[in-house]
């Protein structure tokens, strides 16, 4: 299987990059499977029903969230309704929607994508460690599921670090999402598990993680009170990593893929 995670979408920007080039790339790299995060679609806060209904039609199989998960008030109705959507599996008891969902990918696999909150410097929810072991035991890899992909939205590379070892060998893919700048880490560890601190995003890179610059430049000079955070209206660039997971579900390459916007590309 040949499987592609994108970066937190950011705005209009990050939305047009994966409407425009992920078409072509499923075709070009023969993708399998291309799982997104997009909990910053919607004007930089959020996700709505018809933006995530977009990222589907533009060849996504699933749609990872994180902190901003809830910013689109319709995302607390629609989540359960769309079973491709995941919210982090660490948020307490009975909130909407999924922390992982077990999908068909375009080859007909079996694919388990979890999504997790960190808890250093973020919002302290549940242990997102025994919210991820929960999940894999549900669906194991090998027997249930033929991959496994874990996205990781969390503050601390040194949390993101952990979660790779904890769970190398038992899970194709940990994925750092959330600070929006991709790491040069990415690689496949010990055990077979590809892994990547942060992975980045899809969005204007001539911004500050994705914002336009001027607030929060301002923001940071002056600590005051201004106007609000607008997106970068600039071009794009594709963020993510392609894996190449073989018949045990382990990976057997992990690229970084970079295309449009200001970035060095790579393919």
């Amino acid at each position: 299987m040949r499987l592609l995670f994108l970066g937190d979408v950011v705005g209009k920007s990050g939305r047009v990059a994966v409407t425009e080039r992920l078409p072509g790339l499923v075709s070009d790299l023969k993708l399998d499977c291309v799982v997104i995060n997009g909990e910053n679609a919607a004007h930089g806060f959020g996700i709505t029903e018809a933006i995530y209904q977009d990222l589907l039609d533009a060849g996504c199989d699933c749609v990872t969230l994180g902190n901003h998960s809830w910013d689109q008030r319709e995302a607390l109705v629609f989540i359960d309704r769309a079973p491709r959507l995941v919210r982090p599996a660490n948020y307490p008891p009975g909130t909407p929607g999924r922390g992982a969902a077990l999908i068909e990918a375009k080859n007909g696999a079996q694919v388990l994508v979890i999504n997790v909150m960190g808890r250093l410097f973020m919002d302290p929810l549940d242990d997102p460690f025994v919210a991820v072991e929960r999940e894999i035991e549900a669906a194991p890899l090998g027997r249930v599921a033929d991959a496994i992909v874990v996205d990781v939205h969390a503050e601390a590379t040194s949390e993101k670090n952990a979660f790779g070892h904890i769970f190398d060998g038992r899970v194709s893919l940990v994925v750092g999402t959330h600070t929006h700048i991709p790491t040069s880490d990415h690689r496949v560890l010990r055990g077979g598990t590809a892994y990547q601190t942060d992975i980045g995003m899809c969005g204007d890179y001539d911004s500050v993680i994705g914002m336009d610059k001027t607030e929060p430049l301002r923001r940071m000079r002056e600590k005051t009170p201004g106007g609000k955070l607008e997106p970068a209206g600039g071009e794009g660039t594709l963020s993510g990593i392609v894996v190449e997971i073989g018949a045990n579900g382990l990976a057997t390459s992990a690229k970084a893929l970079r295309v449009g916007g200001v970035l060095e590309q790579t393919r």
